[in-house]
């Protein structure tokens, strides 16, 4: 399957992509103490602009989880079943990846860290088991 995930990278992702070309995993962070992932212009909890990038842990866990054994897309047809999980991050933020494991192996609360996919063109977040 060819790579047809592409990103436009721009002043206020770039360094959550970027990061992940480096094999780390950033996220935004405000004055007011929130913490937040995907990248947006204004803290999601007191809409401030004071904010900064700050480098994440990589560990996390499992907040929910769902397998997909239909595929809404031709692109991930060959990739069924596929899960798709809420990762709370060790910092708190919380984002949206595959696991990289059995799927009948997902537990809520389960450990995770953070293991990008190096092989696409823009490297994208997948996290994997972790006691």
């Amino acid at each position: 399957m060819a790579d047809a995930f592409m990103v436009e990278i721009d002043d206020i992702n770039g360094p959550y992509w970027l990061g992940l070309r480096e094999g780390v995993l950033k996220y935004q962070a405000c004055d007011c103490g929130h913490g937040w992932l995907p990248p947006r212009k204004l803290c999601p909890s007191c809409l401030g602009s004071s904010w900064r990038w700050e480098m994440a842990s990589g560990e996390g866990a499992i907040r929910s989880w769902v397998v997909y054994h239909t595929a809404y897309h031709p692109d991930f047809k060959d990739r069924l079943p596929y899960n798709v999980a809420i990762v709370r991050l060790a910092e708190g933020p919380q984002l949206i990846a595959n696991i990289v494991a059995p799927n009948d192996a997902l537990r809520v609360g389960a450990g995770v860290r953070l293991q990008p996919d190096m092989t696409r063109a823009q490297p994208i977040a997948l996290f994997a088991l972790h006691p």
